[in-house]
């Protein structure tokens, strides 16, 4: 009966029909939308993108740190994958995983930085839903592949370390290749369900997303279906990729130092800690605005809206333009040759 309502013509569109929707995707939201005609969408043609709620009357003066940080990311990371390409001393397994974690970023920030400056600078909210899906699937799984290539950089330094004698044994260049495809393959085949899952959802609150991007939480708050089944997708997929690789580098943090510990030598220990040194500093730059975007996603109901999104978009654009720099500092080698390139285009 209810369906005879629902798509009768004369019906289609009215203030019943929709009321008859509503009940019966809340009540039995699957099983409804499985025996619907394969013409009827329940998702709008596009979304709006807020940006960062609360602030939308110094958008334009935020935009221009975000534009910077865009700007250098892109110079940073260029320059990093161009200095260890063009120098044979540098074609080491940390440097090939650095020039994967610098690909990694560069995508990332590409994929959500032009969007956010579009809705700072022209007030350009709209973004299609097939649109969204994608920057959904990009933006979750390049955070994968960056936390993977971490923990091969925290393996890597685990084997020069604790094994520095077969370090170039076991890191051959077939192995980085393959940790590098499987990094990869992980991060694809975790998250590509994600917007398959969004693809049925039925969205019939609003179109409206609160925040500067597309991001799989926030388009399942907008979901008028039962959607705990995709939050316990996301939640073990976020273990089983940022959750799990930093407990797997904690644990080759803790050999390194039983090792580091070990040495004859106070010069010997501090010379070997100093070789971690960078690898640390993108730990903590990486995971630390994380674990509280994911904290307060899903605990913290009373933190500020805009605090949450701002949180979030230093997730996304912040470690792509501070790991250049900590390696490009920090690192003699890539310094050197930074410098070098510079002085000969000088001259």
């Amino acid at each position: 009966h209810c369906k005879r309502i629902l798509f009768h013509p004369s019906h289609r569109g009215s203030p019943i029909s929709q009321i008859v929707l509503n009940k019966l995707i809340f009540s039995r939201p699957l099983f409804f939308i499985m025996s619907l005609p394969n013409n009827i969408s329940f998702h709008p043609n596009t979304f709006l993108l807020v940006g960062i709620p609360g602030m939308e009357a110094i958008h334009t003066w935020i935009s221009i740190p975000f534009c910077l940080i865009y700007l250098t990311a892109l110079l940073g990371n260029f320059s990093i994958l161009f200095i260890i390409r063009t120098d044979s001393n540098l074609h080491e397994p940390m440097y090939f995983f650095l020039c994967m974690l610098s690909v990694a970023d560069l995508i990332l920030s590409t994929t959500a930085m032009p969007k956010i400056l579009s809705i700072f600078w022209f007030h350009d909210r709209e973004i299609y839903f097939e649109a969204c899906l994608v920057q959904v699937f990009l933006i979750h799984s390049l955070c994968s592949m960056a936390s993977g290539f971490i923990l091969a950089m925290a393996f890597d330094r685990h084997v020069a370390i604790c094994n520095p004698l077969r370090h170039s044994i076991i890191l051959t260049h077939r192995v980085i290749q393959n940790v590098g495809l499987a990094i990869i393959f992980r991060g694809v085949i975790l998250f590509c369900p994600q917007p398959f899952m969004l693809w049925w959802l039925p969205y019939c609150r609003t179109n409206v997303i609160p925040h500067t991007y597309c991001e799989f939480m926030a388009l399942i708050k907008l979901a008028c279906a039962e959607t705990r089944i995709c939050r316990t997708y996301s939640l073990t997929a976020a273990f089983l990729t940022g959750g799990l690789d930093f407990i797997l580098i904690l644990c080759s943090y803790v050999v390194i130092l039983y090792t580091v510990f070990h040495l004859p030598s106070k010069a010997a220990r501090l010379k070997t800690l100093g070789t971690c040194g960078s690898h640390v500093c993108v730990i903590l730059v990486a995971y630390t605005p994380a674990f509280f975007s994911f904290l307060t996603h899903r605990f913290g109901h009373h933190v500020a809206p805009h605090i949450h999104i701002f949180v979030a978009n230093i997730y996304v654009l912040v470690p792509p333009m501070v790991n250049p720099m900590i390696y490009g500092i920090r690192t003699k080698r890539i310094r050197e040759r930074y410098l070098q390139v510079l002085t000969s285009h000088k001259f």
